[in-house]
């Protein structure tokens, strides 16, 4: 269980030495592009989520009333 919750021992330095091997590796001007890209995946997950509940919801009160 130690193994999995490792990201809470990230030190600033650590992230530090993070965010500049990401900044190496994509540069300056994908990064925003690549947030971008993240937070519409982020988006969509969480609107296909709350559209399964709402199916799930529909389903129950149906089922009740028959």
């Amino acid at each position: 269980m130690d193994q999995l919750l490792f990201i809470g021992n990230l030190g600033t330095g650590e992230i530090i030495i993070i965010a500049i091997i990401v900044l190496l590796l994509f540069g300056g001007k994908k990064i925003p592009e690549l947030m971008k890209g993240i937070g519409k995946g982020v988006k969509n997950f969480k609107d296909g989520v709350k559209g399964l509940e709402d199916d799930i919801k529909v389903d129950d009160t149906d089922s009740d009333k028959k």
